[in-house]
């Protein structure tokens, strides 16, 4: 059982196995769980997707309004969504709006990516990426993790 949470109003939600979670919709809201975009969070909401999403990953975007090449990678992380969703919740973060979260995730630089799983960093990186770049590397961080999980 895969566990999501809602991009509306927060709440967890329950995907049975055997069923398409791109057409689930929240049990709270009735929202759609995935949008085929990336959600945009403050550091509570992020903490909810990290703590509470099971059996997918969680890929945060780490940016700033005012940083040139994350303005650059916003159509990239959102074609990566498109391909990555839903094994993958894709998250952004605005590190000006809430500098503490990105500080606490240990954010030097920006844009960054950051791949969670079960709430634990399996790998991060920083820069422009494409979004093929985005989609290669979140597959191959989730294969290494994998490989040393087993």
């Amino acid at each position: 059982m895969r566990q999501f949470v809602c991009p509306a109003c927060g709440a967890a939600n329950r995907a049975p196995d055997g069923k398409d979670p791109m057409a689930a919709k929240c049990g709270r809201c009735r929202e759609p769980l995935f949008t085929g975009h990336p959600t945009e969070v403050d550091a509570r909401a992020l903490a909810a997707h990290r703590v509470s999403t099971r059996g997918a990953a969680v890929l945060v975007d780490v940016w700033a309004p005012w940083c040139g090449p994350c303005r650059s990678m916003v159509p990239n992380f959102a074609a990566a969504a498109r391909t990555l969703e839903p094994d993958v919740r894709l998250l952004k973060l605005n590190s000006e709006a809430h500098p503490k979260a990105a500080a606490d995730l240990g954010v030097s630089g920006i844009p960054a990516l950051l791949l969670f799983r079960d709430n634990v960093v399996i790998a991060r990186t920083a820069g422009l990426m494409s979004a093929e770049q985005i989609v290669a590397w979140t597959h191959q961080a989730l294969a290494q993790a994998q490989a040393r999980a087993s």
